[in-house]
């Protein structure tokens, strides 16, 4: 049987493509470089994170600014993140010196992220330049925020469900430049269906404006609930644990299958859960999900899930999820703490914790991380920036007694 893990065609001199993202591959890391220590690595690694989600909290003016302006922005780039970052695997920077490719990609990711909030517009409500970067525009304008959200959360989450839980299949198999533009299209298209068919918009919101309702069963409100809370699986399952449980199934079409399936439905399950029986409203549900995904990534990703790894697998793995489930809550204290203290007009608290959690803080790593590559904290061999081996040369664990 072939293995998971074999490589695709490589473009342009890059390295092959592996079968799935190195990032939720069944795989332990090599052994560190000289100078590459948890959890210095890590903490280093926060003076880049922290300015950079410092700048996209506040840069546009404050907090409310910020979140209006650069909240669909920056979540419109996040799928151009996720091509960058796990198809492309830093390409086309990834030809160039340190520095140079994490600047090269980041435009990309900048650009890509303003035509995909225009295409998200069109959609909504029609083309209008002018209020991309107004946080307050005038009456009969509609803004980009909170009206195109839903379709940005739902494109965002697509990407994530094919190249995480689906583990790219069967787009990889094109190559490194156009499977990630594949997906990138792909998941647009899935977005978009689901907010024509499954959002509600409010009446009163699209009055007297060129807004669009589609007139679906959902409110937009319930609908990125969901969508958080599903996101909350797909980090769980395949960041934090590599794959596991469903590493255990040897046939492709079963494991995808079973991981689809829990995930949406463990989703469900969670949005259900603190709505209905906790009586939760589905904006404190989308930060509160949305601070788990960014602990996931502060320990699964930035820390390389430091100090866990020093125990046994299963131990570890308990380890991990409970210091996950530590930095979540601190998380969600601390920037619902700030913003209660805000006088908001046309946003929430709620949304900015969410705003400030995924776009903010979970982007900023999985930039310095995947994209930059940690630079310049540290420089690796082999144009391996992170200091890490390529994936052909990790060590799988799929055997590792638990």
């Amino acid at each position: 049987m072939p293995s998971r893990t074999a490589s695709r065609p490589a473009y342009r001199g890059a390295a092959p493509l592996p079968a799935q993202p190195a990032l939720s591959a069944p795989e332990t890391a090599s052994a560190p470089a000289q100078g590459r220590v948890q959890p210095l690595l890590g903490l280093a690694g926060l003076t880049f994170v922290i300015p950079l989600s410092f700048l996209i909290s506040f840069g546009a003016g404050g907090a409310e600014a910020s979140l209006r302006v650069l909240g669909p922005l920056t979540t419109f780039a996040l799928p151009a993140v996720a091509m960058i970052a796990f198809w492309w695997e830093d390409w086309p920077g990834s030809a160039l010196r340190a520095g140079w490719s994490g600047l090269t990609d980041t435009l990309i990711v900048v650009a890509a992220g303003a035509c995909l909030t225009v295409v998200g517009q069109a959609i909504v409500s029609g083309v209008d330049l002018g209020v991309l970067m107004d946080a307050r525009p005038r009456a009969g304008h509609v803004p980009t925020f909170p009206s195109t959200m839903p379709l940005a959360v739902g494109v965002f989450t697509a990407i994530l469900q094919l190249t995480l839980v689906s583990e790219g299949w069967p787009l990889r198999g094109l190559g490194r430049f156009r499977s990630g533009l594949a997906a990138v299209v792909l998941c647009y298209v899935v977005g978009t269906a689901g907010y024509l068919l499954l959002v509600d918009v409010d009446d009163a919101a699209a009055a007297g404006t060129s807004l669009h309702d589609p007139g679906g069963p959902f409110p937009a409100g319930v609908y990125g609930a969901w969508l958080t809370a599903l996101g909350v699986w797909q980090m769980v399952f395949f960041v934090a644990l590599r794959g596991r449980p469903f590493t255990a199934i040897r046939r492709r079409g079963p494991r995808l299958a079973a991981g689809n399936a829990a995930v949406i439905l463990l989703g469900w399950a969670t949005y259900a859960v603190l709505r209905h029986p906790l009586g939760w409203e589905p904006g404190r549900i989308t930060a509160l999900c949305g601070t788990v995904i960014t602990a996931v990534l502060i320990v699964g990703m930035l820390f390389e899930a430091w100090p866990a790894t020093r125990l046994r697998p299963l131990p570890g793995r308990t380890c991990a999820l409970a210091l996950m489930g530590a930095v979540a809550a601190l998380l969600y204290w601390a920037l619902s703490a700030y913003a209660r203290g805000v006088g908001w007009q046309h946003a929430t608290p709620d949304e900015w914790v969410t705003f400030a959690a995924l776009n903010g803080i979970g982007a900023g790593i999985i930039l310095h991380v995947a994209i930059w590559r940690r630079w310049p904290v540290i420089t690796g061999p082999a144009g391996q920036a992170d200091g890490t081996q390529p994936p052909a040369e990790r060590r799988s664990e799929e055997g590792e007694p638990t």
